[in-house]
């Protein structure tokens, strides 16, 4: 079990899973000392605690994704709300911080703006999950992707930091399979997401932006 009791930085276990309470989770996740530092996971009776990612490298394939969605809503007039690191809750059974999620479509309720958790109990899980993996491949490719599918998130991407790659999933009854093109963000080429984050290592954001609208107006 983990020992939360004036626990000090330097002996909180990160980016693995470990054996812990959702008493024990729920103490270390809402402890500001940490707030600013980790991204938490839970998963029955298991939690992961990931410390946030600082480099330029994780931020720039972070907001590329970001644009290159917000974009394409606002070229083919989709109904959006992204959210950026944002916890998700189903209490005492799973919680999850992803690097950003999107609800799309006419029919999802505004979330709450305030501090708390989504409580996923009152409001549906967001349809778009995206990870940045720049050292955490194995685990969002794998033991993430199975909390993803069992919270019920429609879609899922991993973006391979630093590769301009990324891993689409659809999701249906707690299975997943890779697809080419995105299902939630209907006619969004997988390939389009992939040339942007090739585009950022030698264009500035204004011109990625330039190239989308054109792309997605053509």
């Amino acid at each position: 079990m983990v020992n939360t009791t004036a626990t000090p930085k330097a002996e909180i276990v990160s980016d693995r899973w470990v054996r812990a309470t959702w008493d024990e989770f729920q103490t270390l996740s809402e402890d500001p000392a940490y707030a600013e530092m980790a991204r938490f996971y839970y998963d029955h009776d298991t939690m992961r605690i990931e410390m946030a990612a600082l480099g330029a490298l994780h931020g720039r394939n972070n907001s590329v994704v970001y644009d290159v969605i917000s974009l394409y809503a606002i070229a083919k007039n989709i109904r959006i709300l992204k959210l950026t690191n944002t916890s998700f809750r189903k209490t005492g059974i799973q919680e999850c911080q992803p690097d950003c999620s999107f609800y799309i479509g006419n029919q999802f309720l505004l979330t709450p703006q305030n501090n708390s958790s989504i409580d996923l109990d009152q409001f549906e899980v967001p349809h778009l999950v995206v990870e940045i993996a720049t050292t955490s491949l194995n685990d969002d490719l794998g033991r993430k992707r199975i909390l993803y599918e069992q919270l019920g998130v429609k879609e899922y991407w991993v973006v391979n930091g630093g590769e301009s790659q990324v891993y689409a999933f659809e999701m249906s009854g707690g299975r997943s399979g890779t697809i080419k093109e995105s299902q939630v963000l209907e006619g969004l080429s997988i390939a389009i997401v992939e040339e942007a984050l090739k585009r950022s290592l030698t264009e500035d954001d204004s011109a990625i932006a330039r190239w989308l609208l054109q792309t997605f107006n053509g």
